[in-house]
């Protein structure tokens, strides 16, 4: 006999109320009302920062070259006074992995606020948004404007929010280009049809991509495309911040007086004016619970606060808080989990300042010729090596080419090398066994390099010398 599992009714449907879907259920476009309050401050100065800190970077000079340039062409990565080169690759990977630290603290801490405030596309769907604004209207202007037939009217909107979308695309490109080829002579050449077709090719991918992206897929990238919202509630606790609605204070919901005695008539603080899903960018209604397209931009607190403010009650009926808050329980603040990335993040950026401050200046690499040895015209047993040296510098350096070694071995060649600011170069030398026998196959040795002027810039390369036994 098959056992049969019990099931439970846990929701009925009343057939005199009618379903209501949010834009994001229904499946049509999401036209956000316009709003004030603290977070959307807060948005917008941080938006504001990072924008100018995108926009404006990348026109900065340092000496006689862009401050922060990626040049592939030379294999150099310029950020102001510093230079890295694809030795210092390792940099790059522990600055990536910092980041990624923390992402999972402020996860866990405030759960999906990144997204809300920091995300590049969440921040370009904001600015896309206010060009539909002030071209079209505001929300219910717009909803009007894409039921109405076409006119004059409606061509000349769309066709002024479409080109406010395609100067910020092409901006945005041209922008993002530009920190890999010099944007100073990047925008003549384009202006002059100059440009080469790999340069063409990357503004055109990338301003389509901003184009579409921040035009019209905009919430379908946070819920179907961005990997972070699919792995982001595996940290979150019942500590973890959310923009979170009391259903115990706003159950029921109800229109309502603004001095009627609402409790007797068995209302909630929600007077079921949807204006939380009016404001969101993604369409959910919050008050649903937590959901995979909430990004955390708290636009919904700063619409129901208004509400609440207009009404008399309490704000907060949205708000950031806890599952444990929630339940009337207090939050913990230090958890295991969240202390651990804290310290593992303190102690990356230590290391990573660290590895900055003891960082060469000059690079040292060693290349042993594919021959094990050969006899030079004194009967010695020779090695041959090509050094090469990197100036990771913007000054020209001159340095003094050494051997240490405990066999008896000499250095021949160029011991004296001058390098321009950022200059690699490559170096033949070779060394000699002396003492005309060897009782090992092959001998440690270093090649040291040391800046003839300033001794604490030094760096070494270790190799070995080969040579036949009791020569």
């Amino acid at each position: 006999m098959t056992e049969r599992i019990p099931a439970t009714l846990v929701e009925t449907i009343d057939p005199q109320k009618p379903i209501r879907l949010t834009p994001a259920q229904a499946g049509g476009p999401i036209h956000t009302r316009s709003f004030t309050g603290l977070f959307r401050n807060l948005r917008l100065y941080g938006a504001g920062s990072l924008f100018v800190l995108f926009f404006g970077t990348v026109w900065l000079n340092w000496g006689e070259r862009q401050a922060v340039l990626w040049d592939f062409g030379q294999s150099q990565f310029h950020i102001f006074g510093a230079t890295f080169w694809p030795q210092d690759f390792i940099l790059l990977s522990a600055l990536l992995i910092i980041c990624a630290f923390g992402l999972f603290f402020i996860t866990k801490f405030a759960g999906r606020v990144w997204c809300g405030y920091s995300c590049p596309h969440s921040l370009w769907t904001w600015i896309f948004m206010w060009a539909e604004k002030v071209t079209e209207g505001d929300r219910n202007q717009r909803i009007k404007l894409d039921a109405a037939p076409w006119s004059a009217n409606k061509l000349l909107r769309r066709s002024a929010k479409h080109a406010i979308w395609l100067a910020v695309s092409l901006a945005t490109a041209l922008t993002f280009v530009g920190y890999f080829t010099p944007i100073k002579q990047l925008v003549p050449d384009l202006l002059h049809w100059q440009a080469g077709a790999t340069t063409s090719f990357w503004i055109f991918l990338f301003s389509a991509a901003t184009y579409i992206n921040g035009g019209f897929v905009r919430e379908k990238v946070c819920l179907h495309m961005c990997p972070y919202s699919r792995f982001q509630s595996v940290m979150f606790d019942d500590s973890t911040l959310l923009v979170s609605y009391d259903s115990q204070r706003g159950e029921g919901r109800g229109s309502r007086k603004k001095d009627s005695d609402y409790r007797a008539e068995g209302l909630g603080d929600c007077i079921d004016c949807t204006l939380c899903v009016q404001v969101c960018p993604t369409g959910i209604d919050i008050r649903d619970g937590l959901q995979l397209d909430c990004i955390s931009c708290g636009a919904c607190i700063d619409a129901c606060d208004s509400v609440m403010d207009k009404m008399g009650y309490a704000r907060g009926l949205v708000r950031y808080s806890s599952e444990r808050a929630m339940a009337g329980t207090p939050t913990r603040w230090l958890r295991p989990q969240l202390v651990g990335y804290a310290a593992m993040l303190l102690v990356m950026i230590g290391a990573l300042v660290w590895a900055l401050e003891e960082r060469s200046l000059v690079s040292l690499d060693v290349h042993k010729d594919r021959s094990l040895f050969r006899e030079n015209n004194q009967g010695q047993v020779e090695n041959i090596y090509v050094l090469k040296v990197i100036n990771k510098t913007m000054q020209p350096h001159s340095y003094h080419l050494s051997l240490r070694s405990e066999a008896d071995l000499r250095l021949q060649g160029q011991q004296q090398l001058h390098l321009a600011p950022g200059e690699m170069l490559e170096v033949p030398v070779s060394v000699a066994l002396l003492s005309g026998h060897s009782n090992r196959t092959s001998q440690p040795l270093s090649f040291e390099l040391v800046e003839q002027s300033d001794p604490s810039i030094q760096v070494s390369a270790a190799s070995t010398f080969v040579a036949p036994v009791n020569r």
